[in-house]
């Protein structure tokens, strides 16, 4: 049985990593969870939280909407949604298919539309509430490690800003996390010491950013790209 007094937090990619991490830093602040993930570990996690669970993927439509209909089913309303997806398709630039490219943007750009879609009505009655996306460090630095991922993480960046100018004045708020090297991934060796900080960044430090950006702390902060990423990003 939901609490009508706790606000409700939505994570896509809520069952390892990142994920699991902003999903365990909200549920210790308060939040009621509904998670989605492609695997049980969305279930698992929500059944040890008290939240509800939905197997799936952001790419897919009909998985957002199953998710947003079991959130709301269960608690009636939605006061936060972490936007957080898997790595899309790698490979030299041009030998990228189109498959691979349409791929990428159902990930990463569509998956942003058909969330928002969903659930701005929901915050407009309720009168606030607040995204936050996950992309990467090299959104603004792309590298021709990640082509897509860079490409859409940075068309990402520039859906949240025109999102965040249309919704402000319903206080409506959407930010990015751009995580920089995080332990929910192996790194090569050496990684570590081609980030100022000269380490690696923990799964906790990216929950705690996205716990504040989506609490009433951070208020007056709307359609920013925050950096997480221990200085390893030059741009200024």
């Amino acid at each position: 049985m939901s609490d009508t007094t706790k606000p409700v937090a939505l994570i896509t990619g809520g069952g390892r990593g990142m994920g699991e991490a902003i999903a365990r830093e909200l549920s210790a602040q308060g939040y009621q969870l509904a998670l989605m993930s492609p695997s049980e570990s969305c279930e698992k996690l929500a059944a040890e939280l008290g939240g509800v669970a939905s197997r799936g993927v952001a790419e897919k439509a009909e998985d957002l909407k199953a998710i947003f209909d079991l959130t709301m089913k269960a608690y009636g309303r939605i006061d936060a949604v972490v936007n957080l997806s898997g790595h899309p398709p790698k490979g030299d630039l041009l030998d990228i298919s189109d498959e691979n490219w349409t791929l990428g943007s159902d990930m990463m750009i569509l998956s942003l539309v058909r969330m928002a879609r969903l659930v701005t009505p929901v915050m407009l009655k309720q009168g606030k509430g607040a995204f936050v996306n996950i992309t990467t460090f090299a959104a603004y630095e792309p590298t021709l490690v990640f082509p897509v991922s860079c490409t859409y993480r940075a068309a990402a960046g520039a859906f949240t800003k025109l999102y965040s100018d249309r919704y402000a004045a319903d206080n409506i708020r959407m930010n990015c996390i751009l995580p920089g090297y995080i332990d929910s991934l192996n790194h090569k060796p050496g990684t570590a010491e081609t980030v100022p900080m000269k380490r690696i960044g923990h799964v906790e430090e990216i929950a705690k950013t996205a716990a504040f950006l989506l609490s009433d702390g951070a208020g007056y902060i709307t359609g920013q790209n925050i950096r997480v990423d221990g200085g390893v990003t030059r741009h200024v």
